[in-house]
């Protein structure tokens, strides 16, 4: 079985991609940047306020898809620059309070919408 979801609590797919996809157990989350689900458009600012944008997107798109941040396993953090990491890793972490998951960070030379940051995560049912 294997279900997309697509929800308003996130930005509209801006190419050949789900949301998300739910499949045996899982939500499996596409890759989130700074853009706001309201207006579909590119957050400017800081990578802090990129980070929390992103965060929000993903808990919308959880949400919808019957999970939570909570139950995320695994995330994937993607920098333009790891000189962010400290600013990222703060906004984050505030999600992620307790028992916070598996996760890699990594520096890519340039992201979607010249965002600072993009994260996806997978999460349990």
């Amino acid at each position: 079985m294997r279900d997309v979801i697509a929800t308003k609590e996130g930005p509209q797919a801006i190419g050949p991609y789900s949301q998300a996809i739910r499949a045996n157990g899982f939500v499996f989350v596409s890759g989130q940047v700074a853009i706001d689900p309201a207006s579909q458009q590119f957050i400017a600012g800081d990578v802090a306020a990129q980070t929390d944008r992103a965060m929000k997107n993903l808990a919308g798109i959880l949400r919808a898809a019957g999970s939570s941040l909570e139950k995320v396993v695994r995330a994937t953090v993607f920098l333009k620059n790891m000189g962010d990491f400290a600013a990222m890793n703060e906004v984050y972490g505030k999600y992620f309070s307790s028992a916070a998951p598996a996760r890699s960070t990594v520096e890519v030379a340039r992201l979607p919408k010249d965002a600072l940051v993009e994260i996806d995560v997978i999460a349990l049912m």
